[in-house]
């Protein structure tokens, strides 16, 4: 099989699908893997230590996309990817497709085998490919939040952990999940007072017996959630139901009863975010203002640290990737966990969660692959 990693080129988008090591194991295989030039640049990985690997360097994007049957990619395609797109092709990468009606119509329209990274799932409930990505998140948020609570950019002017005398910040992380439990942690580590909301006692629990009481725990239910809301200075959301739309949990008036200068940081926002006034933003320009309440909602977060989040995400799918490759896509599939990351098959929204978010038809992936 012929394997396409193009160049990201979503806003500071600098990660890469697809390390050397991962190409040398899948061109040891028997397999081509084709690499656009520099794609690995912005996480500072040589050329040539793909070419040791026994991958070709070819020069656009065009070419990785019209020859290769396996696409790898970090993010979903942008609107100016979507004619590249070709029938029977798999594309493996985070497709987020519930907030994007324009994508979904167009990997149907072209006939995409769309596999979702964030919808691959383990027998137990665990997003194997989905949690090294918000691993990193989570532990950016804090930094992110400490860094927007100065001054300088229109925060409070509180410094996280305090100082002797000086009670420190305030930060409420919604969701006991992989990026949230990361976010509290790190915000603890930073001496912030550290409240968790989750609807899971057992996901509370386990932050209880990990932390040992330095992390608040709270059952999540309305009034609680307005109460915690009015009094924070860091909002830090992490809600996911996988492959759907994240609920909105923080309404407007929530918001308003923020104090001026008060920080929200939607990490969810690749699934619409569960913040009311929260809309997707880029690296470029990450910050906007609603009510004096400074929002923070980049879609791609872990891009920022390109080096670590690369190395994170790309040995997570690789026995995946191998599997499609050595054995076909129909095979592959008889996985049930890499069955269920399939969104969209010839045509076909095989994701129902998908589905239901954009009011299409569901098509379960046996009677699409039948």
């Amino acid at each position: 099989m012929i394997v396409g990693v193009p160049k990201e080129v979503k806003d500071n988008e600098f990660r890469v699908a697809l390390t050397p090591e991962g190409a040398r194991e899948l061109t040891e295989a028997g397999h081509r893997v084709l690499i656009q030039d520099r794609a690995g640049d912005g996480s500072n990985i040589p050329q040539e230590r793909y070419t040791r690997a026994g991958a070709d360097i070819v020069p656009t994007a065009e070419q990785v996309w019209g020859e290769s049957d396996l696409i790898l990619k970090v993010k979903e395609p942008v609107p100016r990817e979507y004619e590249l797109l070709r029938e029977e092709q798999v594309l493996f990468t985070y497709l987020h497709l519930a907030a994007s009606k324009e994508l979904t119509q167009a990997m149907i329209d072209r006939k995409v085998h769309g596999v979702a990274y964030e919808t691959v799932q383990l027998a137990d409930g665990r997003l194997p490919l989905l949690a090294p990505m918000s691993e990193v998140a989570g532990r950016m948020a804090p930094h992110v939040g400490a860094r927007l609570l100065e001054k300088e950019y229109g925060g409070r002017g509180i410094l996280m952990g305090g100082v002797s005398g000086v009670r420190p910040a305030k930060v409420l992380v919604l969701g006991a999940g992989m990026a949230g439990s990361n976010a509290a942690w790190i915000a603890a580590g930073m001496e912030a007072e550290v409240v968790v909301l989750d609807k899971s006692l057992d996901k509370l629990r386990y932050i209880d017996q990990i932390h040992r009481g330095r992390i608040m725990t709270l059952m999540s239910d309305r009034l609680t959630l307005e109460q915690r809301v009015r009094e924070t200075d860091v909002v830090i959301g992490t809600v996911l139901i996988p492959g759907a739309r994240a609920p909105k949990l923080v309404t407007r008036e929530m918001v308003r009863s923020m104090r001026p200068g008060s920080v929200i940081i939607d990490i969810a926002i690749d699934q619409g975010g569960c913040v009311e006034t929260a809309h997707a933003t880029t690296h470029s320009n990450p910050v906007y203002d609603v009510d004096g309440v400074t929002h923070y909602c980049v879609a791609n977060m872990p891009g920022a640290v390109p080096r670590t989040s690369t190395i994170a995400l790309t040995n997570a799918p690789l026995p995946y990737t191998r599997k499609i490759a050595s054995g076909g896509f129909t095979k592959a599939i008889e996985d049930a966990g890499l069955a269920e990351g399939v969104n969209v098959y010839n045509g076909a929204i095989t994701y129902k969660a998908v589905a239901d978010s954009q009011g299409r038809q569901y098509v379960p992936l046996g009677e699409a692959v039948a």
